[in-house]
This record gives structure tokens, sequence and C-alpha cells, in this order.
């Protein structure tokens, strides 16, 4: 009893701290506020749009912003409007999938090679340092080009295939510091199970770091898909940002004018990245003690 009473004060402390952390942290909440009416244009803009004319050959062609279509239309016949409302939520989900499965199953390598050491260390950490130094574009690019068909989820998979690698590495340095506390050497002399330590000791300290690498590991992935899209190699049929942005390119929007097409995206993404970038920066903040500063 005296030792459940102890991980849960350890659990309690950490989750006070965070939470008086994030309410005082001016970064995090412009972030937050950011990235929320990012998700609002998703779930609002569905009362106000009409999102079946985000498919093709369902509005008239090439018209500039008006009443009727306040971001105008492309030469595939869609409401860029509804496109926007759309693809936005599309590319935060698939950043969102991407970063979940990079960060559990880095969270997961990293615990086991920093807490068990030997030859579990030597094989995650082998892996991980030999896949970092392949370009991963190059990999992406290979996996991709040889799908036949391409969704949000396929590619969110492909991009977290890479995603977990930079994540085990940081949680892997955490646990070697970590594991060296006083409390977790109590919990060893105690007789406690690895598992049970690793959960009731370890987790609690690792999770800012897990927060910040997960938001991390969201923009990330929302970079390598961009990327893979502007190479025409994401969902074709599913309106995304990057493929937006794709389209403009193949049709030459640039090149005719046709400004609305391309730019709307980009300021979107732009604010996105922003948003994250503020997240990630006050959330390092919260799991570094020497990056704290008032702000």
């Amino acid at each position: 009893m005296e030792s459940n009473s102890v991980h849960y004060s350890i659990w309690a402390q950490r989750l006070r701290s965070a939470g008086a952390a994030i309410t005082h942290n001016r970064r995090l909440m412009i972030g937050l506020a950011l990235l929320l009416a990012l998700i609002a244009i998703g779930v609002l803009g569905r009362f106000f749009v009409d999102i079946e004319t985000a498919q093709p050959i369902s509005v008239p062609t090439n018209l500039p912003p008006s009443a009727e279509f306040p971001l105008g239309t492309d030469s595939g016949g869609r409401n860029l409007m509804a496109v926007i409302v759309v693809g936005t939520p599309q590319t935060l989900r698939l950043g969102l999938i991407a970063a979940l499965v990079g960060i559990i199953v880095g969270t997961a390598a990293g615990l086991a090679a920093g807490f068990y050491g030997g030859k579990v260390d030597t094989v995650i950490r082998t892996v991980v340092d030999t896949m970092l130094t392949i370009p991963a574009l190059a990999i992406l690019l290979v996996v991709a080009a040889s799908m036949r068909t391409m969704s949000v989820e396929m590619m969110a998979l492909i991009v977290a295939s890479l995603a977990w690698m930079p994540s085990a590495r940081t949680v892997r340095a955490q646990v070697l510091t970590l594991k060296e506390r006083p409390y977790v050497q109590m919990s060893r002399l105690s007789g406690l199970s690895a598992p049970r330590i690793i959960v009731e000791d370890i987790l609690p300290g690792l999770l800012p770091y897990i927060a910040a690498s997960f938001v991390g590991a969201c923009a990330g992935a929302i970079l390598a898909s961009i990327g893979l899209e502007m190479l025409g190699l994401g969902p074709q049929r599913i309106p995304t940002l990057g493929m937006t942005i794709y389209w403009s390119m193949l049709y030459s929007a640039l090149i005719r004018g046709m400004w609305w097409w391309w730019l709307p995206p980009i300021i979107v993404l732009m604010l996105l990245f922003v948003s994250l970038f503020l997240i990630t920066t006050a959330l390092d903040e919260i799991a570094n003690p020497r990056l704290q500063r008032s702000i």
C-alpha cells in the first residue's frame, strides 16, 4: 500500500506541475488557440459550405473569388472553400495518425533499450542509428511509389515507419538518466517487476518529453506527407492541403494568375506549422527546466 501511494503521489505531482506550467505558458496558449481555430475550420465549416462541392466537376471551373465562391474554383471544378474545409482536417488527421503510431513504437523501443540495456539496447540502437543515416525522403518515395492506391491512413503509416526513430533515441536517453534515480532503485530493491517499474516510476517522468516529441513528430509527419503529395504520390481522390497545392502546380495556377488556388492552402499550412512550433517549444520548456524562462 505504501508503495502504491508513493507511485500515485509521483503521478499527481507530475500532473499538477504540468498543469501549472501549461496555464502560465503564453506561447503554449497561443499555439493551442491557433490549432483549435484550424480544427474549427473542418468542424464548423461543414455547416456553412457544401462539402460535396470539394469533389471534381461539381461547380464551374476557374472562377475567381466571389460571393458564391469566396475562394473561387479550380480547373477541376472544385469549390476551393470546400476543399479547405475538407482538406484541413484530413491533413491534421494524417499527421496525428503518423505521430501517434511513431510515438508508441518509439517510446516502447526507447524504454526497452534504456531500461534493459545489454543486447536489447545494442540491437535497437544499431537499427535506429543505421536507419537515421539513410535519407528519409528516399525511403518514403520508394514505398509510396510502390503503392497502387493511396489513402490518408496508408500514407500516415508510411510516414510513421520512419517517425519512431527520433523519439526512440530521445526516450532512451531520458530512461538512462531516470533509472538511476533513488526511487527507481528502491523499487528494484523492493522486488517490483520491470514492467511495473517502467509504468509507475519511469513513465511519469517521461510524459513531458513524450508530449513534446508527439507534437514535433506530428509536424514532421505533415511536412513529409506534403513532400510526397507535391510529387503526386498522395491520395488522388481525397482533398488534402498538399494535394491541392500539387493540382495547382500541375495546372500552372501560378502562371495563370489563379492565386486563389494555391495561396489559401499555403496560408493554412503556415498557420498549422506555426501553431505546432509554438506548442513544441513550450512543451520543451516544460520538460527541460534549463529552458524555462519568463515569457
